[in-house]
């Protein structure tokens, strides 16, 4: 298993794609470091020479302006990590990344929005607003379990000894599925959720963070913390562990294999639907396109974590998260690039190419199934 830079054989001589990567790896760090120290000279004195002849039209940012990004990305970067755990522990025991795991995240968000409508309309959603959001979390996850289950079941599970490609591609069809069966059930406009109470939208603490980021976190914390415990700590995680090791071992040793798998999928669909819920209670919008960015987006941020990698995957989602609030105006505006506000998308994904070009393994480093290491 290949840890951190790719190892090289002793005496190989350099090829023209080894020269081309390090100079891409040269290219990227100079980009990034020429970009905040422009930042940092802008943040100084907009007037003096460096900070003019990279952008003479920046303003800086000030610290309310900075706290406020780096808030607003921890936040999107919690959901981004409670969807890439999904992908991440599916990789780790199948090895095959399951593309349809965003629409999972998608159903989430679309079954907390149909149910906190209901409760809205029966008066609930205002007078017991934390009791609403708890009754429509567990609703979401019990939605988002059954569905990855019966994906697996229906879609997977018949493909388990085909070659890699077979069931990648199956789950991008699953994907599209699951969308226009979204378009046909609930049609193919954006939903809204109701309003949300006073003291979700004010902002809290010294540094001023809006009640409902302040939500997000905790509760991606506290679920990632609850995941950690069952997978390193109960009986059934000790069996999703042996079965990433080597399934083969793991059913000689008396573990049913395809119930663990199943425990698997149910685990990653649960997450999937609390990070549909969160997204709707920060953006309340929802529509059957909605898993399809943050999708890919948490599948990057396993890979930038360390595929197969729990605390890789949370990582890399924080990472993604911030980079893609934060970095446009800490390294492009600060370069003069315009429209950087348009360009968090292609931030998050240079993340992912730079990460690939520094530590191919990922931060923590790959956790592959025996049938993948070499």
């Amino acid at each position: 298993m290949r840890q951190g830079w790719a190892p090289r054989r002793t005496g190989a001589p350099r090829t023209g794609v080894d020269q081309f990567l390090t100079v891409l790896r040269v290219f990227a760090v100079g980009l990034v470091l020429i970009g905040l120290a422009a930042f940092i000279a802008q943040e100084i004195n907009t007037d003096n020479a460096f900070a003019r002849w990279a952008n003479p039209d920046a303003t800086g940012l000030t610290g309310a302006q900075f706290r406020g990004l780096v808030v607003s990305g921890i936040a999107q970067g919690a959901m981004y990590g409670l969807i890439a755990l999904g992908y991440s522990m599916v990789y780790g025991v199948l090895g095959f990344i399951n593309f349809a795991h965003g629409e999972v995240f998608m159903m989430g968000a679309m079954t907390g929005m149909i149910t906190s409508n209901k409760l809205a309309d029966a008066g609930l959603w205002e007078s017991n607003f934390i009791g609403s959001l708890i009754f429509i979390v567990i609703v979401s996850m019990i939605v988002c379990t059954l569905v990855a289950v019966i994906m697996e079941r229906v879609a997977y599970r018949p493909l388990r000894g085909s070659p890699r490609l077979i069931p990648l591609i199956t789950s991008i069809g699953v994907s599209f599925f699951i969308q226009n069966a979204s378009i046909v059930l609930l049609g193919p406009a954006a939903k809204a959720y109701p309003d949300v109470p006073d003291w979700v939208k004010d902002k809290h603490t010294f540094i001023q963070i809006e009640g409902s980021r302040i939500l997000v976190v905790v509760v991606a914390a506290v679920s990632m913390g609850v995941l950690w415990y069952l997978v390193e700590h109960t009986k059934g995680g000790k069996a999703m562990r042996a079965v990433a090791e080597d399934a083969e071992i793991a059913a000689l040793m008396g573990i049913n294999v395809n119930r663990t798998i199943v425990k698997v999928f149910a685990v990653g669909g649960a997450m999937a639907g609390l990070a549909g819920i969160l997204w709707g209670i920060l953006f309340r919008s929802v529509i059957h396109t909605t898993g399809f960015l943050p999708g890919i987006k948490a599948f990057s941020a396993a890979v930038v974590g360390g595929i197969g990698h729990l605390g890789g995957a949370m990582a890399g989602g924080l990472s993604i998260g911030v980079a893609e609030s934060v970095g446009p105006l800490l390294i492009l505006e600060p370069l003069g690039v315009s429209g950087v506000s348009q360009l968090r998308d292609a931030v998050a994904f240079a993340v992912l190419i730079g990460v690939l070009l520094l530590r191919p393994a990922g931060i923590f480093g790959e956790r592959l199934p025996a049938e993948d290491r070499t």
